[in-house]
């Protein structure tokens, strides 16, 4: 990523960012056009709290990759068979040309709120807007999810099948540690990132071992009735065909959302303008190297008969190859799975909440969500409000059912996809003026984030088409004649647009932005 944007070193929360810039091709200056409302008084994240390997952490572990794979290797392997690894590997690169549109941008303008930040200073405030309150709602939709899955696998771990069973005590019990996580995230960042450096370690073993331990059983002979060899045409994400590979690759891209934590602490890490947005890039490469070798060894393992017949199991799948893969050490798997959802649980509060702050900020939002502690520099109003709307919703739907809670997560991919390609459009608009200046700083700072979003917005476009469909959704019951995740995503949009007209009525202030782009001196 040899191209050298506008950078700010000593950032300051909340104001646009200009500074000297270099071009590919030659050294030029470039500064930064924007109007800003006068930001709200309030207390200022802290400072240098963490470093970029903490920033890595927090990246890997909030796609929580250990559950990311057990959610999705089933129902990949359904849609295209052998290539589950193939598809896994194409789902890469919308993401790496995502995560370096957040680099790009992040250089330019270290603002916690990221995409929302992002999109209002070239797009305008509207979209900007819209943007944040999709990274929000991720958080609101998934947490209580991810909680629940921590729970359900760590009783397991331990031997609490029973208790793991019983719908109440689980419900409880997501509760609790949501508030455990919420309240770690207040703590300070310093004690959230110790933990997740546990965590993601622990985890990355656990996942090693059973990946090591199947692929040893594959070819010593030890394995399944299903087992087969791994093959390089596995790579091949071509080898379904068209249909089954645009569903391989929705459910692809689920499993890498979530590094972007580590840029939305970028006001809270050492060498802001730099380490977060590195740290987001190694994030998706090193998950590309983990969930390549997993999937190759389940796949190897267990082959395409019984992965297949696994499909509605989702991370279940897991669970049951635990025992066959590991015998009497199944839990080392299980505690995998439950460790990658117990620190994803945390890390999805992170872009939540510290969007939410960055809108405060800005009035987009009303100013008791930009308080922040001043003796832990960390956003407690806000970090609260994420944990409990996120309680609201997983208790509510929980008691409608299981099913109305995987559409819940299924709706997911609609608000990836959609602030995931804003956040590649607003690169290439931002940089604009900067996209005539070579090659590396067309293809780095233009093309490819256009690129990833056009995929995506590909993919957004056939997930709406599929979800349409109620046969398509857990549940197989339509709501407004259409599929639950659909009308999901449709009524928290509705809701976003109705809640954006009443705080521009109750304060303006934030749409008296205007979108500007860098710009030759």
């Amino acid at each position: 990523m040899a191209v050298d944007t506008p950078r700010e070193t000593a950032p300051t929360a909340g104001t646009p960012t200009a500074g000297a810039a270099t071009a590919v091709t030659a050294a030029e200056a470039a500064t930064a056009t924007v109007v800003t409302a006068t930001a709200p008084p309030s207390g200022a994240l802290k400072r240098d709290a963490i470093g970029f390997f903490d920033s890595l952490a927090i990246g890997l572990n909030a796609t929580s990759p250990a559950y990311s794979l057990a959610a999705v290797i089933g129902p990949v392997v359904a849609l295209v068979g052998v290539h589950a690894p193939g598809v896994m590997l194409a789902s890469f690169v919308p993401m790496l040309l995502i995560a370096s549109a957040f680099h790009f941008l992040n250089r330019a303008d270290p603002d916690c709120g990221t995409t929302f930040s992002w999109v209002t200073r070239s797009m305008g405030p509207t979209t900007g807007w819209l943007g944040g309150w999709a990274i929000a709602m991720t958080g609101v939709l998934v947490v209580g999810s991810l909680a629940d899955v921590a729970v359900g696998f760590g009783l397991l771990a331990v031997g609490a099948d029973g208790l793991a069973g019983n719908a109440l005590v689980r419900e409880v019990l997501t509760v609790l540690l949501i508030l455990l996580m919420s309240w770690l995230c207040v703590r300070g960042t310093e004690v959230s990132a110790r933990f997740q450096n546990v965590l993601v370690l622990l985890q990355v073993v656990c996942l090693v071992v059973f990946a090591a331990v199947a692929v040893y059983r594959v070819y010593a002979g030890t394995g399944t009735a299903g087992s087969i060899r791994p093959a390089a045409e596995w790579l091949n994400p071509f080898g379904a065909g068209g249909t089954a590979l645009t569903g391989g690759l929705l459910l692809g891209v689920f499993a890498y959302w979530g590094w972007e934590s580590a840029v939305n602490l970028t006001e809270e890490t050492r060498d802001p303008a730099d380490a977060p947005g590195k740290a987001g890039l190694w994030s998706t490469v090193v998950l590309l190297v983990t969930y390549l070798s997993v999937a190759l060894a389940v796949v190897a393992f267990a082959g395409t008969g019984y992965l297949t017949g696994q499909a509605d199991a989702e991370e279940e799948v897991f669970a049951a190859l635990a025992g066959d893969v590991l015998g009497g050490w199944d839990w080392i798997l299980l505690l995998a799975v439950s460790t990658s959802a117990l620190a994803s649980t945390q890390t999805t509060i992170i872009p939540a909440s510290r969007t939410a702050l960055s809108m405060a900020r800005r009035r987009a939002l009303p100013d008791r969500f930009a308080r922040v502690d001043p003796h832990r520099g960390t956003p407690g109003t806000s970090t609260r409000w994420v944990a409990g709307t996120a309680i609201v919703w997983y208790v509510v739907i929980h008691r409608i059912s299981e099913n109305a809670l995987a559409d819940s997560l299924t709706a997911l991919s609609l608000l990836i996809a959609f602030y995931y390609a804003l956040t590649g459009i607003a690169c290439a608009v931002w940089y604009r003026r900067l996209l005539t200046r070579g090659p590396r700083s067309f293809l780095l700072l233009g093309a490819g984030p256009l690129l990833g979003a056009a995929m995506l917005i590909w993919l957004l476009a056939e997930s709406v088409a599929d979800m349409a469909d109620p046969a398509n959704s857990s549940s197989g019951t339509a709501w407004f004649g259409l599929g639950a995740p659909l009308v999901i995503a449709l009524l928290l949009a509705a809701a976003g647009v109705v809640l954006m007209l009443l705080r521009r009525a109750a304060s303006g202030a934030f749409w008296n932005e205007r979108p500007g782009a860098y710009e030759e001196p």
